[in-house]
């Protein structure tokens, strides 16, 4: 694990809690009611980046999908384990994910792109890509302004990185998912960079 890994983990494991304290839960409702409609009844969802299971996995395994989750923080999959106890999760780094190809029907990976350096988000997506089945869904958000470093957030050093929604939008492109939306979009009085994109072969 790298030291942006680190600093990322350590940051969340201490703020795990007080952070949903401040969280609105329901902002981005709507982008995950577009990704549910667009799976199959008994789809297999990867949540990358699923914090405390809420509200993204909750709101899926309600939907009746199977869900699994990953996160880097100890303590948000101690909390996702309780709070959401019919999805799966497991400790894991973005940067390496042990799935094998063509294992999700779906992947949902938002408010997480951003505490990643952009160098490595072109691997992401192709790892995205080969793990989802053919004709599945990825739904992803970035921040809209390009930029690299650290600040404080809820009282510990957090890393922050992202493109610019053109630079984004060409990386996922190249991966070859055919873009189903993409866009900005306020949700909860914040503007973030979307992107629904779908697998085809």
């Amino acid at each position: 694990m790298n030291q942006i890994s680190k600093l990322v983990e350590k940051g969340y494991n201490k703020i795990a809690e007080v952070y949903y304290t401040h969280r609105d839960l329901n902002k981005f409702n709507s982008e995950l009611e577009n990704f549910s409609s667009l799976l199959s009844k008994n789809a297999h969802i990867l949540d990358v980046g699923c914090g405390a299971g809420i509200p993204t996995a909750k709101f899926l395994v309600e939907k009746g999908f199977k869900v699994t989750g990953i996160d880097l923080s100890d303590k948000m999959v101690i909390l996702a384990r309780k709070n959401v106890p019919n999805a799966d999760f497991i400790k894991m780094d973005i940067n390496d994910m042990k799935f094998k190809e063509n294992t999700f029907d779906g992947i949902v990976s938002v408010y997480t792109l951003f505490h990643i350096p952009k160098k490595s988000h072109y691997s992401i997506f192709r790892r995205f890509f080969e793990i989802l089945k053919p004709g599945g869904i990825l739904l992803i958000n970035t921040g809209i302004s390009e930029s690299e470093g650290t600040s404080n957030f809820f009282g510990v050093p957090m890393f922050w990185s992202n493109f610019n929604p053109k630079t984004t939008l060409e990386l996922v492109r190249e991966v070859r998912f055919y873009i189903i939306f993409e866009g900005v979009l306020e949700r909860g009085g914040e503007l973030q960079y979307w992107i629904y994109g779908k697998k085809i072969n």
